[in-house]
């Protein structure tokens, strides 16, 4: 059998909630999955079932030739057995012991000789030497982290599963770490499962990635995938597409698949199957930075989509500025500081919105998001 972890799930956690999961992970090559959803959609919960430190209802985990729960037979696990590799969304390290003695708590297995040899080899790898014999309380919250994660691997386990990694740290010190955390886990070489709801943590640290809301999968595949083409609306509100408005009817014509939006024609590249074979309406999806602001009155572009329309509302949001504009729908775009000056963007003004066909996604009204099947 290949290395796959096969995963057919369901545990109950109110009368209102159930985690209902099946998916299949390709563990042959050592990627990143990201497992990305809302607060409350059973992240945690699912990292819980698979590490053993919850029980599901009803369902399997196989790793490879291993059973870790099967609940017709009885089997489960216990976390010690699975081989997994836990860093806690609070790293979780004991106060009162060195960064040395952290990392070992975990070898009680080794002799003395071993266990020692082991936690030098930790030490170089995550460039600790120099801190051992400090204590949690004197590392700053990056090396608290590195920490964590050198702790969770001093046992060389077969599977990396992080909580959150970078959500305990201040948004400046989690923009330097974060390719820090992707530097450490491409040379870990460990198949890892990392649970985030940032977007852009799982653009940086993903090879792959879930969707998971209200206890389900709803869409995998590579990060870049499920943000530009997300699978229904679903996914695109949770990986933040700003525009999506319903379209009457569409065709294809030319490799082009039209549909009307309040009156207005919009342009997408007919490449998307799914929507081609069912004859309905949809839901058209256009992320905001692929929005491009021109004035009145200049020159035609290569985009398929040139919209006019008078700007609703001008939102600074750090470095860049966030554009609402009515073009028969509410269409929003991100620009930088200063297009938004040279454009003398506010509010009552008249704009031209172009957009690519490629920038235009449609998904059908209607679409299953059924967990079946669902394979990386």
């Amino acid at each position: 059998m290949a290395a796959e972890m096969i995963v057919d799930i369901e545990k109950r956690l109110s009368s209102e909630f159930a985690l209902q999961c099946r998916f299949q992970l390709d563990m042959e090559s050592p990627q990143v999955t990201i497992l990305f959803g809302p607060s409350g959609s059973g992240k945690t919960t699912m990292l819980r079932c698979l590490v053993g430190l919850e029980q599901p209802d009803r369902g399997t985990i196989r790793f490879g030739h291993d059973c870790w729960f099967d609940s017709g037979a009885g089997i489960a696990l216990p976390p010690q057995k699975r081989q997994i590799g836990l860093m806690f969304q609070d790293y979780a390290l004991f106060p009162i012991y060195t960064v040395a003695d952290n990392i070992a708590y975990g070898l009680s297995a080794l002799n003395a000789g071993a266990r020692a040899q082991r936690v030098a080899e930790i030490l170089d790898l995550f460039d600790l030497t120099e801190l051992q014999h400090r204590r949690p309380a004197q590392l700053s919250g990056g090396q608290q982290q590195r920490v964590a994660l050198a702790r969770a691997v001093a046992r060389r386990p077969r599977l990396l599963l992080l909580d959150e990694p970078l959500s305990a740290l201040d948004a400046p010190v989690r923009l330097k770490l974060r390719g820090e955390l992707q530097r450490l886990l491409k040379r870990l070489a460990i198949p890892s499962i990392v649970v985030t709801h940032d977007w852009d943590e799982a653009l940086t640290l993903g090879d792959q990635m879930a969707v998971i809301h209200a206890g389900k999968i709803l869409q995998m595949g590579t990060p870049q995938e499920v943000f530009t083409r997300p699978a229904n609306t679903a996914v695109a509100r949770i990986v933040g597409v700003e525009t999506i408005v319903q379209g009457k009817g569409f065709h294809i014509k030319d490799g082009l698949a039209t549909t009307d939006v309040g009156g207005i024609a919009l342009h997408a590249l007919s490449d998307d199957e799914t929507v081609a074979e069912t004859p309905t309406d949809v839901f058209v999806c256009i992320r905001a930075e692929d929005v491009i602001l021109e004035p009145i009155g200049s020159g035609a572009t290569s985009a398929r989509n040139r919209l006019t329309g008078t700007i609703l509302s001008v939102t600074p949001t750090g470095a860049l500025v966030r554009v609402e504009i009515d073009c028969g729908f509410v269409l929003a775009a991100i620009v930088t500081r200063s297009a938004s000056e040279d454009l003398h963007l506010t509010p009552g003004g008249r704009v031209v919105a172009a957009i690519k066909a490629g920038a235009v996604h449609l998904v059908p009204h209607l679409i299953s998001s059924s967990t079946t099947g669902l394979v990386l």
